[in-house]
């Protein structure tokens, strides 16, 4: 397939001071939650897990107790990027697929293995995009899967060149009707865009104390279930699947909060969830 270089990158990349802030905070960030995590393989993932863990990994040594529960911590998050890529519908070789807001990039390279495509990564944090090119390289799938400093709500990328794109967990960090007209103008007609995020309840009104407190912790601002439904269906994308993981992602947190690697927002997400002011959503929908 013959390709035409992509346009450059608008500049400036960071147009506010608020996405300054999440730049700066992203491009320091060190937590070992999410490198330890990705040491396991070399699968590098920012953001959590689902299903149901092993109890076992509690038992048996102590001094390897925390070396299971990471082994564990980081099959449930691979599991949550493999739903992701199972709702973005049939995907051939020839396709191109946008993660947007990749962290680190695991999700990236995963979608490559199992798809063969290229795929393309945008963050506004420097520093993931050096370390996630540097992981396809080492790969040796830089070739076909490829990160760049750009801003997800105006990337610089084709126009309807992308059968797929998805956000994991991103969203909480633009305004989503912003977000949405950029993925719109981006995929192609007939495309999927999945997104899996935490959202507010609607229902139990307003911000709950635990929410915010998620909020404060990584610098965000959580979107309403109802925004991102409206926001949808005022760029053209129409939800063809709607999935409440939020039960499958209690266990988890669950298993996080007795490990090494807690960092005390444990406690607010499975509050939030279980108190049914927070919902772990998944939507795909087409691009009409």
């Amino acid at each position: 397939m013959t390709t035409t270089p992509d346009a450059p990158a608008p500049s400036p990349v960071l147009r506010t001071a608020y996405q300054k802030a999440v730049a700066e905070y992203w491009n320091n960030e060190k937590d070992p939650v999410n490198l330890s995590l990705g040491d396991v393989d070399g699968l590098y993932h920012h953001h959590y897990g689902i299903g149901d863990y092993d109890p076992s990994v509690l038992e048996g040594p102590k001094e390897t107790r925390d070396a299971r529960i990471i082994e564990e911590l980081h099959r449930l998050e691979s599991a949550q990027a493999d739903v992701l890529l199972d709702h973005l519908g049939p995907i051939r070789p020839g396709d191109r697929l946008l993660d947007a807001g990749c962290g680190r990039g695991g999700s990236s390279i995963m979608a490559h293995a199992r798809f063969g495509c290229q795929v393309d990564g945008v963050s506004i944090s420097q520093a993931q995009v050096d370390f996630a090119n540097e992981q396809a390289r080492k790969r040796g799938v830089d070739a076909k899967v490829r990160y760049h400093f750009r801003n997800m709500l105006d990337t610089g990328l084709p126009t309807g060149a992308f059968q797929g794109i998805w956000n994991n967990e991103s969203t909480m960090y633009v305004d989503l009707h912003d977000l949405f007209a950029e993925h719109a103008r981006q995929l192609a007609f007939g495309g999927r865009y999945v997104v899996i995020t935490g959202c507010s309840n609607d229902v139990t009104g307003g911000r709950s104390k635990a929410v915010s407190r998620i909020d404060e912790h990584y610098t965000c601002n959580i979107h309403p279930r109802s925004a991102y439904f409206k926001a949808m269906a005022a760029n053209g994308l129409v939800p063809m699947n709607v999935v409440d993981l939020t039960a499958a992602t209690l266990p988890y947190w669950e298993l996080r909060a007795q490990s090494s690697l807690a960092t005390g927002v444990e406690e607010p997400f499975l509050t939030a969830y279980k108190e049914g002011s927070f919902h772990y959503l998944l939507i795909a929908a087409d691009r009409i």
